[in-house]
């Protein structure tokens, strides 16, 4: 008796160890039930804010986008900020804008590259930033891409302004220049001439144009006035000779030994 006993006892403990394990599970199913009940909870607070966060972009529209990447913009390129244009990030990303947006020509990212100085990779990833805020449109020639300002674009205009007030003088006065007949060379000297050098100094108040070659004074006037019209300072061009300006004087000898920025042909002395 005592042993059937015994084996009764343990069977009802097994029975018991059986209903608390399984209660356990229960337990534990329970838990993990609670568990996924919470996680699908905070996956749809995550899908709710995601679906907010996009509608609010939609809200916001293209306009606050195109700022943000234009805010991009005018940080990517690290080189030294120019003296004359303090606005922009670089001198290296005023040149490359100024190359894009004051005239309506197509140019490959290998012209860009060799117009401005700047390395490939640098023009490239320039490009892709400004395409992607709708300032530069492009199309394929061959393998070629072409690109060129948007007109339809609300920031080009305002750019452009900008540009032709501080780094415009140079392509505007190739412009007009190159059409004149009789000049062998042009660069800008002075004040301008030295701040787009990085030469600290005062903020100039006006252009001075050297022009060497036997144009028609004239034409080269009416160039300067024209050009005068965009950048909104004066273009005080000065016309001589290769022989006059060979000689030792000490205004000549002044320009040869400061900064100077070609505009049109090689530079006399080189």
């Amino acid at each position: 008796m005592t042993e059937a006993t015994c084996c009764e006892e343990r069977a009802t403990g097994a029975q018991s160890e059986g209903t608390a394990e399984a209660t356990c599970c229960e337990e534990r199913a329970a838990g993990a039930q609670s568990e996924g009940t919470a996680e699908a909870t905070c996956c749809e607070e995550r899908a709710a804010g995601a679906q907010s966060d996009s509608s609010m972009t939609d809200i916001c529209g293209e306009g606050v986008l195109s700022i943000k990447i234009m805010e991009d913009i005018l940080r990517y390129m690290r080189t030294e900020a120019p003296l004359l244009a303090p606005i922009f990030r670089s001198d290296g990303q005023a040149r490359l804008l100024s190359a894009l947006m004051l005239d309506d020509e197509e140019r490959s990212l290998t012209q860009l590259a060799e117009q401005t100085g700047l390395a490939y990779p640098s023009v490239h990833r320039e490009v892709a930033r400004l395409l992607q805020a709708g300032i530069l449109t492009e199309r394929q020639a061959g393998r070629t891409r072409l690109l060129r300002a948007d007109p339809d674009s609300p920031l080009v205009a305002p750019l452009r302004e900008i540009l032709l007030i501080t780094t415009g003088p140079v392509p505007l006065l190739k412009d007009e220049l190159s059409r004149i007949h009789g000049i062998e060379s042009a660069f800008l000297h002075g004040s301008f001439a030295a701040r787009m050098r990085r030469v600290d100094g005062p903020a100039p108040n006006d252009i001075d144009l050297m022009v060497i070659g036997g144009p028609d004074p004239d034409a080269v006037y009416d160039a300067c006035g024209r050009v005068e019209e965009s950048v909104h300072r004066p273009v005080n061009p000065t016309i001589t000779t290769r022989s006059e300006f060979d000689r030792d004087s000490g205004f000549h000898t002044r320009v040869r030994n400061s900064p100077t920025v070609p505009v049109l042909g090689e530079l006399p002395w080189h």
